[in-house]
């Protein structure tokens, strides 16, 4: 069976956005990046195809050399399973800085803790506290 890997497509932020994430998620790093040369198609140093690790998880992601009207939905989002109550806040403080809150931290009934958030890339962050 082939390799299922997570895939996002920013448009000029792909880096910031992986450096962000591998420093909020313990156990986290960028694994290989390739980058737009001066011939193009892309932005000179550009990513045009990085992979970054969220403690375990493979993500490929690239930075779009074409403009599009569409970005990231929360119907595709990544859920975190927490630790402690102090990891839960300060992955959705830091998550949520710049971005959207979905559904605020707060006891939904089938965790202890639970919060949505779009972040200040749009991508979407599940995160929860398990009984």
């Amino acid at each position: 069976m082939p390799k299922v890997t997570p895939f996002l497509m920013f448009q000029g932020n792909a880096e910031e956005a992986m450096n962000y994430y591998i420093s909020l998620v313990e156990g986290s790093e960028i694994k290989s990046i390739s980058r737009y040369g001066p011939d193009g198609p892309g932005e000179e140093g550009s990513v045009m195809q990085a992979v970054f690790n969220l403690n375990g998880q493979d993500i490929m992601c690239i930075d779009s050399n074409i403009q599009h009207e569409f970005s990231f939905t929360p119907s595709f989002s990544f859920f975190l399973e927490c630790d402690s109550e102090e990891e839960i806040d300060r992955l959705y403080g830091q998550l949520s800085e710049g971005g959207t809150a979905l559904m605020p931290i707060g006891d939904y009934g089938f965790s202890k803790k639970f919060g949505w958030i779009n972040d200040k890339y749009g991508v979407s962050w599940q995160m929860t506290l398990p009984k």
